[in-house]
């Protein structure tokens, strides 16, 4: 009886993992993307904090990340990053990276 209900339980746990491992294919990583998303958001928050930013810049700046992370989920959506797709987050984050800075030495204040 007891080895009736551990091999029973050993296919149960066997068919999980074999589940797990065929559900869905692994969404590439990009840590150079997120690595660099991370620190624009917080070029944006410190921005934000110390007055350099509006609050209408700052909602525009994290919309254009929104749209930013809206564009890498889609490219990864097919398990997959090609060398095009990462050219074209990179140049949406150089001009992100421009827009930060120019938003933040403008004579704009949040006061």
């Amino acid at each position: 009886m007891k080895k009736l209900i551990i091999a029973s339980t050993l296919v149960a746990l066997s068919g999980l993992t074999l589940a797990q491992t065929t559900a869905a294919p692994a969404a590439p990583a990009t840590p150079v993307v997120d690595k660099r998303e991370a620190k624009q958001q917080e070029r944006i928050a410190n921005g934000a904090a110390s007055g350099q930013l509006t609050a209408k810049e700052t909602q525009g700046l994290e919309k254009q990340q929104a749209r930013i992370d809206a564009t890498e989920a889609k490219d990864k959506a097919d398990g997959k990053m090609t060398r095009k797709e990462r050219r074209q987050l990179a140049r949406k984050q150089d001009r992100a990276s421009k827009d930060i800075a120019a938003a933040k030495h403008n004579d704009k204040t949040a006061n």
